[in-house]
């Protein structure tokens, strides 16, 4: 068919909308929420403890347990990045997704419980359990949307997994105001908020198809392969697009899924893992996160009423969300690596006009309002950039035999080095006051000239062809045992008919 666009347009689009409100929304979410309660859970601390051992907790003890609270996400996220993979081997994407809604329900049941149950430590399982459905999500969703779409729409569908973490957090700055949830008699209601999501994806996402690659190359259900592309495209399967997914599976027929310490010793993919691992890392280690520590302090330095700074400050979540809409719309046009290493250059300029602002701001008063728009421009580049394409680009490098692997190691160093970050970050401020964003300044400059050194361009190509570019690096000075260099020219030069929405 010559028009087959608007019909794989509207069954793709919901289909990424059911996953996405129950998936990667949630890790936005789950953070975002926990900012609001703050002072709520504290005081429950330190009641449960008087209550229980009719002993007040020093202030330190408090911010400890309070910090463990807020920690164990990161290592729940960890745990989930780690059975992602063998998940998604084993039941699939779609089904994957819907299993991990276990946790997720799990979780959200003992949070709202723990209150009348006067129990401090059913929050930090709660925590756990949350953050392995986050962990699981952040991996298994941007695999499914990836494989699922057509080659022009691969990146803007991989990445519509950030536009709904960056619309969690949004999500969960609304829902965490005093007007909504966030006052001190609903606060255990607004940490089991999240069910809500969930509870959305399981009643659609059974209606929409498993991905067709998972289906041809895993199971070997050609039938199935090709419902699921004619359901998702809205029309009769394109032989280009069928033989691309078939020749995939010739690769990797005989192949088992390759486990993620394999991949350390596999000189063919070294170059792949390398950037993934690179990137990955610098999404968390890039300081995104920690400035919105900063943000109601300069707010309040600004001159806003402390009780108006709950509502500016979802003006932050707000920046993020638009960001990554636009980077969404832009990625296929720019290309991964022009969104990447812009992203990155943006956010090392603001992060030092950040610091200079912080250092000087005693000088001049109008400097707390640079403080205040340097905030706001940080957060836009980490949308624009880093927090949309990370995601995508496990599954565009890494063939099906390798890619639930790679997003094991992928998510494992994101969450990990969000872990990293949220210990580290309060004592950088202690000890280096207003200088506290040069490491990131740092972590963002070096990332993006690695980028610039050695990540290929991916936006259009087929596997073989990416692959191709790889080699260049893998097999420096030899013949590598890949794809011939004719073969993949003439993959690149593949067009898809499609391209537009």
């Amino acid at each position: 068919m010559s028009h087959p666009q608007q019909g794989s347009t509207l069954t793709l689009v919901l289909m990424v909308v059911a996953a996405g409100t129950g998936g990667t929304l949630q890790y936005g979410y789950n953070l975002a929420i926990m900012n609001a309660p703050t002072t709520y859970i504290q005081t429950f601390i330190n009641e449960t403890a008087l209550q229980r051992w009719d002993v007040q907790l020093e202030d330190y003890q408090v911010t400890l347990v309070w910090t463990i609270i807020v920690s164990i996400f990161s290592l729940g996220g960890l745990a989930g990045a780690l059975i992602a993979g063998p998940m998604t081997i084993r039941f699939g994407r779609k089904k994957c997704l819907l299993m991990n809604n276990v946790f997720l329900m799990t979780g959200a049941l003992v949070a709202v419980t723990s209150r009348a149950a006067g129990s401090f430590e059913m929050i930090i399982i709660s925590r756990v359990l949350i953050g392995i459905n986050s962990g699981i999500s952040m991996n298994v969703q941007p695999m499914y949307f990836g494989e699922s779409a057509p080659k022009h729409l691969r990146g803007a569908a991989s990445m519509s997994s950030a536009v709904f973490a960056a619309f969690g957090v949004m999500l969960g700055q609304v829902v965490g105001l005093r007007e909504v949830l966030g006052s001190e008699p609903c606060w255990h209601y607004l940490l089991a908020s999240n069910a809500v999501p969930g509870l959305i994806q399981l009643l659609t996402l059974p209606w929409f198809p498993e991905s067709p690659r998972y289906l041809l190359i895993d199971r070997g259900d050609k039938e199935a392969c090709i419902n699921a592309l004619r359901r998702l495209r809205g029309c009769e399967v394109q032989s280009s697009e069928l033989n691309e997914i078939l020749e995939e599976q010739a690769e990797t027929k005989g192949m088992r899924p390759k486990r993620p310490w394999e991949l350390f010793t596999d000189p063919s993919v070294r170059w792949q893992l390398i950037s993934v691992m690179v990137i990955s890392s610098a999404m968390q280690l890039c300081g995104n996160d920690s400035i919105y520590f900063y943000a109601s302090y300069v707010f309040k330095e600004a001159g806003i009423a402390e009780d108006q700074v709950q509502y500016i400050t979802i003006g932050t979540g707000t920046c993020e969300f638009s960001a990554c809409i636009m980077c969404n719309l832009l990625v296929e046009l720019k290309g991964r690596r022009f969104m990447l290493m812009g992203g990155f250059i943006l956010m090392t300029v603001w992060a030092v006009v950040f610091t200079i602002a912080l250092s000087f701001e005693h000088l001049a008063s109008w400097m707390q309002y640079v403080s205040m728009g340097c905030i706001f421009t940080y957060i836009l580049s980490f949308g624009m950039g880093p927090a949309g394409v990370t995601g995508v680009l496990p599954t565009e490098i890494f063939n099906q035999a390798a890619r639930p692997a790679a997003y094991m190691i992928a998510g494992s160093m994101m969450w990990l080095n969000l872990f990293i970050t949220g210990m580290v970050f309060p004592f950088l401020v202690s000890e280096l006051s207003q200088y506290c964003f040069v490491p990131f300044a740092a972590v963002c400059l070096l990332s993006a000239i690695f980028v610039g050194l050695f990540l290929p361009e991916t936006k259009g190509k087929t596997l073989s062809a990416i692959t191709s570019e790889f080699n260049k690096l893998n097999f420096k000075g030899l013949e590598p045992n890949s794809p011939s260099h004719t073969e993949a020219q003439y993959q690149l030069g593949e067009v898809c008919h499609s391209t537009s929405l």
